[in-house]
């Protein structure tokens, strides 16, 4: 038998049943090798932490902008207690004002509120004792001259000796003895507190008046009442310096000295630092609370402060700190979070930040930004603004 090959290689033989086998075990290599997928040629893959490209501004949009950068350095801190506190009117400056005699009230011309100046009339009250003593001083007054000019007459006479020496000395008596009634008449009507008053000589209607320029913070005068000298009708505080009276832990008693510092905040003015100084530290200790009295003085000039609003006072101690500082203009919320921005190489990139307690301005950065970097203390709303359009432009 002489072998024979078929086109796909394989030998048939001239047996019949032989050739049958051997071409059924070709036709299934050839499935086998039409079956067999293609390899895939190996793709270089992409790193998976590839930096976004910052936000690119030019030199003009960032003067435009008003943008400022400086390095983030450490700074020194001194450390602060907080503490609640009360605003208080300054008892230095604080008046109770009352007649000092009883009298009816005929006219009240200060209200609660009112700024008025020194010597300004408050209220009039008539008094019986007023009028008695005006009307002693108006007596006195006038005995007084005539006794002067008798005086003054008696002298030239016995000059010439033309009147005897004992007239001339009883003369004289008279004439000291009304001196005396005079000077009596006006200590009384000094201590009545109407001394001086020529034009209302002879009246019992007397003025109560303020004792130095202030406001009118209560206000107790009603017209017709009977005003007397243990009740006081109006209370006036000079308001341009203000006591934060507040208590002091005793475990921070040895940290606060008289002249530290001081930072009030309110909540009515949030944003608003009002800077004082400690004045006074009592020298006893409250045995239920264990707490100290402590004041801070704070100057009111704006009368913005309010008397019985509640602070937040923070008084500096002796202890000092480093810590990395912002200015508050240069943090932002970003969808809640706080964000501060920093410029490098690819441009200005935000950052999610850790804030702490707030400095005069500046906050304490506890994480996101490391020292030394280049961050954007001016500015930052600008940056947000032109970040969020880019991101609305892209989607």
């Amino acid at each position: 038998m002489i072998p024979n090959k078929s086109r796909s290689g394989c030998v048939l033989l001239l047996s019949p049943l032989l050739s049958l086998l051997l071409l059924a075990g070709c036709g299934k290599d050839d499935a086998a090798k039409k079956a067999e997928p293609a390899k895939e040629k190996p793709v270089a893959s992409a790193s998976a932490h590839t930096k976004e490209p910052g936000l690119q501004l030019s030199k003009e949009e960032i003067a435009a902008a008003g943008i400022t950068i400086a390095p983030l350095q450490e700074q020194e801190l001194h450390e602060q207690i907080s503490v609640t506190a009360t605003i208080q009117a300054n008892q230095d400056k604080l008046a109770r004002v009352a007649p000092r005699v009883a009298g009816r009230v005929t006219q009240v011309m200060a209200n609660l509120g009112d700024k008025v100046k020194q010597g300004q009339a408050l209220a009039l009250v008539d008094s019986v004792e007023v009028g008695e003593a005006q009307s002693s001083y108006v007596q006195a007054v006038s005995e007084h001259a005539l006794a002067k000019s008798g005086m003054e007459r008696a002298e030239k006479l016995y000059a010439d000796q033309i009147i005897p020496q004992k007239d001339y000395l009883r003369v004289r008596a008279d004439f000291e003895k009304a001196k005396a009634v005079l000077r009596a008449a006006g200590e009384k009507r000094q201590i009545l507190g109407i001394a001086g008053r020529q034009d209302s000589a002879g009246t019992s209607v007397f003025a109560v008046s303020a004792p130095f320029a202030g406001t009118v913070i209560e206000k107790k005068a009603v017209l017709g009442e009977l005003a007397q000298s243990e009740k006081e009708m109006f209370s006036i505080a000079d308001l341009s310096n203000v006591w934060i009276e507040t208590n002091l832990y005793e475990k921070d008693v040895g940290k606060v000295k008289i002249g530290a510092e001081a930072q009030i905040t309110t909540a009515a003015y949030a944003s608003e630092i009002f800077k004082g100084k400690v004045t006074y530290i009592s020298s006893s200790m409250d045995k239920e609370s264990r707490t100290v009295k402590a004041r801070v003085e704070v100057p009111n000039t704006d009368g913005r402060l309010k008397l019985e609003m509640f602070a937040t006072a923070a008084i500096a101690t002796l202890g000092t700190s480093k810590a990395l500082l912002l200015p508050e203009q240069a943090v932002v919320l970003v969808q809640g979070q706080p964000t501060a921005f920093i410029q490098d190489a690819d441009g200005f990139e935000a950052r999610a930040v850790e804030l702490g307690d707030k400095l005069q301005g500046q906050v304490i950065l506890k994480s996101g930004i490391a020292p030394g970097e280049k961050v954007v203390t001016s500015g930052a709303y600008a940056l947000k603004a032109k970040m969020l359009k880019s991101q609305i432009s892209a989607d």
